[in-house]
């Protein structure tokens, strides 16, 4: 993915556009303050460039990445046309991630691939080159996530959260992929008072774990997961 050269604000509108929402109803999901949204989009000589840290919170908010640094290479993303409708084939790897006390993995050989629509991956914000499949195991993210579910993981979402999210945030913590002393894991990362990471699971049987920043690696995101069917 090519990246956006348009103007902030542009970029911002376009994407509230894309999910349905405005700048009032994002910014009571996210927690990001309304005022934030205002001083990039407004329409007037009074719009200003936000700080570093505004943008990255309001991309945070709107499920686009947030990059500065030296150039990255991507991979080439290889497109499949069926009956006219373009998919990218996102690797499918031979790695369990679990979802309870870590799973040790020996291998991540490439066993596969499958296809998505990048009309929609692009939707959710997610670059093909930096998309990764691999399966669950385990129950503690249960009811979200079931033993055996295929994860989409987004290997260019791979930062713990920054900050304590606001008192109006209601939305639960993002999931991550993670290796937590060298154990491939899920859970929901939020950062909390201390410097403190929270690694939280969906099944209440289990209890938050804290682990200092620096400790867990992250692989990235879970941005979908699909249910496997048993019967």
């Amino acid at each position: 993915m090519t990246a956006d050269e348009r103007p902030f604000h542009e970029i911002v509108q376009s994407r509230l556009d894309e999910l349905g929402e405005n700048p009032f109803s994002m910014a009571a999901k996210s927690g990001v303050s309304y005022d934030k949204f205002r001083n990039v989009l407004r329409n007037d000589a009074r719009r200003a460039d936000p700080k570093v840290e505004t943008a990255r919170e309001i991309c945070n908010a709107l499920g686009l990445e947030f990059y500065i640094g030296a150039p990255r290479d991507t991979a080439p993303v290889h497109r499949v046309d069926l009956d006219g409708t373009d998919f990218a084939p996102i690797p499918v790897h031979r790695v369990e991630l679990a979802a309870g006390c870590g799973a040790e993995n020996h291998t991540e050989d490439l066993v596969g691939h499958l296809a998505f629509r990048r009309s929609w991956l692009q939707r959710i914000g997610v670059s093909a080159s930096s998309a990764v499949l691999a399966r669950a195991a385990g129950d503690s993210m249960a009811p979200t996530i079931h033993d055996g579910d295929m994860l989409l993981i987004d290997r260019s979402r791979a930062e713990a959260p920054r900050g304590p999210r606001g008192p109006k945030d209601t939305r639960p913590a993002p999931i991550f992929a993670i290796l937590d002393d060298g154990l491939a894991r899920v859970k929901r990362i939020e950062l909390v008072p201390g410097g403190t990471l929270a690694l939280l699971s969906d099944n209440p049987v289990f209890g938050p774990e804290f682990r200092q920043i620096g400790s867990v690696s992250i692989i990235g995101r879970v941005m979908w997961w699909g249910h496997t069917n048993r019967e």
